[in-house]
C-alpha cells in the first residue's frame, strides 16, 4: 500500500497504513434521515486499510455499482498503541491528528445486503471508500467537543456539523473501542457523519474542510 499518511505541512507520518474504524449513526439527524433507529450503544464497524486514498486533487468512484454516497466525518488518526479501557489522557496522548474525511457507501448495495440480514462491508470496504485528507497535528483543537465538519460540492453547504452533536463523544468513543479491539499507531477512527449525505457524481468539485483548522478543494475524477 502506497498511501502514507501526511500533516497540512507537507511532512509524513511514518505509520504502517492500518485499519480503518467506523461509528455508524452517531450524530441524531443523521439516523433520521436515513429512517435508521439511533442506536442505544457505539455502533461499531471496520473499513479495510486497503481502501484508503488521499484526497489530493481529485479520487475515483465506482461507475457501474449504484449510488456511492458521501460521508463526511472527522478522522483521528492514532499515533500510540491503545487496548482494554485506556483512561481519557491514555487516550488524549495517542492522538497523533486530526482531518476531514469522506467515508464513501454504495448506498444501492447496502439498501439490499441490509434488507436481506447480510453484512455489508463490501458497500463500505471497497477500494477507495475512505477518503483522507492531511491531518492536522493532535493538539491543535483545544476543545475536542467543539471541532467543526463541513463538505460543500459544487459551490453548496451539504454538511455542516460538529463535534458537540455527537451521540458519542470523541475520548469516550475510542474507549469503547479499546474495550472491543486494540488500536495501533497508523489505524484511523472516523467519527460518524453529520445530516446531509447524499449521491457523489462524476465531476463535482468538492470543498472539505476542518473550519477554523484545514480546508481543501478536490473533485471526483
Amino acid at each position: 500500500m502506497s498511501y502514507q499518511h501526511q500533516y497540512v505541512d507537507g511532512t509524513h507520518i511514518h505509520f504502517p497504513l492500518g485499519k480503518v474504524v467506523c461509528i455508524g449513526r452517531n450524530y441524531a439527524e443523521h439516523a433520521k434521515e436515513l429512517n435508521n433507529p439511533v442506536p442505544s450503544e457505539p455502533l461499531l464497524f471496520i473499513k479495510a486499510g486497503s481502501c484508503v486514498v488521499p484526497l489530493d486533487d481529485g479520487f475515483s468512484i465506482p461507475a457501474d455499482r449504484g449510488a456511492v454516497h458521501y460521508e463526511a466525518e472527522i478522522a483521528v488518526l492514532i499515533g500510540k498503541p491503545l487496548s482494554r479501557t485506556p483512561n481519557s489522557e491514555e487516550v488524549l496522548d495517542a492522538i497523533s491528528g486530526f482531518a476531514p474525511a469522506l467515508d464513501l457507501t454504495l448506498r444501492d448495495l447496502q439498501a439490499r445486503l441490509k434488507e436481506k440480514g447480510y453484512p455489508w462491508e463490501v458497500a463500505k470496504s471497497f477500494d477507495g471508500a475512505c477518503v483522507l485528507a492531511p491531518f492536522v497535528p493532535g493538539d491543535a483543537p483545544e476543545d475536542l467537543s467543539d471541532i467543526g465538519i463541513r463538505l460543500s460540492i459544487n459551490g453548496e453547504v451539504r454538511q455542516d456539523g460538529n463535534s458537540r452533536d455527537m451521540l458519542n463523544p470523541i475520548l469516550p468513543m475510542i474507549q469503547h473501542i479499546c474495550g472491543h479491539f486494540s488500536l495501533q499507531p497508523g489505524d484511523v477512527v472516523l467519527t460518524g457523519t453529520p445530516a446531509g449525505v447524499g449521491p457523489l457524481h462524476k465531476g463535482d468539485e468538492l470543498v472539505l474542510e476542518l473550519p477554523g483548522h484545514s480546508r481543501f478543494a478536490s473533485r471526483v475524477l
